[in-house]
């Protein structure tokens, strides 16, 4: 059956795309196989990972930018990664303005990705959804996460250009900071430009990244963009250009490449023993008995995580 949903998918069928991306996100157990059949034909895309704290007009960035990249002839993926909520599908995008622009060109695919209390990280679903992405033909792939949080974060760390978006005024310099996400970011674009607070907002950028130090020696440049009226959006184009052919060229997109490929062998190699070491007889019962010990303060956790390590 993958065999057949490979070749439709490799074919850009929009179907067999959006029932791949379900299979990687449930973690069905088609879902490997489908992934080795995906996996040769990848690294066409440029996948552009954006993030930056919520209210920032991230959405209506994507938006701009992918209507640049159409117009440009490219056939473009948007996957919208929203961690806190429990649904997945059209119901976080329906109210979006993209819905109604992006939505109806049959060049342009858009999924909502979410958590749903299944065993296995979103970050991993998230990054094999971007391989089906690339591997259907898709030109530019943009992520767009809605928080900062570490799965955000790990998202992010995955592409081939990261994009922090803050605003003036938000004390988002800052936060971004505390999230961890000032070293990830190859540009950083400061959205709604025509506040007041914006040349503050941007010194105040400068001087934290004076302070970054970078091993690929990458200056990440500061790009000013009101995305509601389309500006900036080809400067923004531009910049993430420019890191792309930066940092493909020699050892420096080698080493990224093989941090998130270490990173992906990782998330599966944990997701795989979890899976295989609840599968023993009983062990799944075990750990539910365990719960109720630790929560009780019966038992600590660490010693509960031995008595389940010494049974399987």
């Amino acid at each position: 059956m993958s065999h057949e949903l490979v070749a439709r998918l490799l074919k850009g069928e929009p179907r067999a795309i959006a029932r791949s991306i379900s299979m990687v996100e449930d973690g069905t157990e088609g879902s490997p196989d489908l992934m080795k059949g995906v996996f040769p034909k990848t690294g066409n895309a440029v996948v552009i990972g954006i993030t930056g704290s919520p209210g920032a007009g991230k959405s209506s960035l994507v938006d701009k930018l992918a209507l640049f990249y159409r117009k440009r002839g490219d056939k473009i993926g948007i996957i919208a990664v929203d961690p806190s909520s429990p649904f997945s599908g059209g119901a976080i995008l329906g109210d979006r303005i993209r819905m109604q622009t992006l939505g109806l060109d049959p060049n342009v695919f858009i999924r909502s990705m979410a958590t749903r209390g299944k065993l296995g990280g979103l970050a991993r679903a998230t990054v094999d959804a971007v391989a089906i992405l690339d591997a259907a033909g898709y030109d530019k792939v943009i992520v767009e996460t809605v928080g900062v949080g570490q799965d955000e974060v790990e998202i992010v760390k995955t592409a081939d250009v990261s994009v922090v978006v803050l605003v003036p005024g938000m004390g988002d310099d800052i936060q971004a900071i505390k999230a961890g996400i000032m070293e990830i970011g190859d540009v950083f674009v400061i959205n709604k430009a025509d506040r007041e607070g914006v040349i503050r907002a941007e010194k105040e950028l400068e001087a934290l990244l004076s302070l970054a130090h970078r091993n690929d020696f990458w200056d990440p440049p500061i790009v000013k963009t009101v995305a509601t009226e389309s500006k900036g959006i080809e400067d923004l184009a531009g910049a993430i250009e420019s890191f792309y052919e930066y940092q493909s060229t020699g050892e420096k997109g080698l080493e990224r490449r093989r941090s998130i490929a270490k990173w992906r062998l990782m998330e599966l190699l944990q997701e795989r023993l979890i899976r295989d070491m609840l599968s023993n007889n009983g062990t799944a019962e075990m750990l539910e008995d365990l719960a109720l010990e630790v929560a009780e303060k019966r038992q600590d956790p660490y010693s509960a995580i031995e008595s389940l390590l010494a049974k399987s």
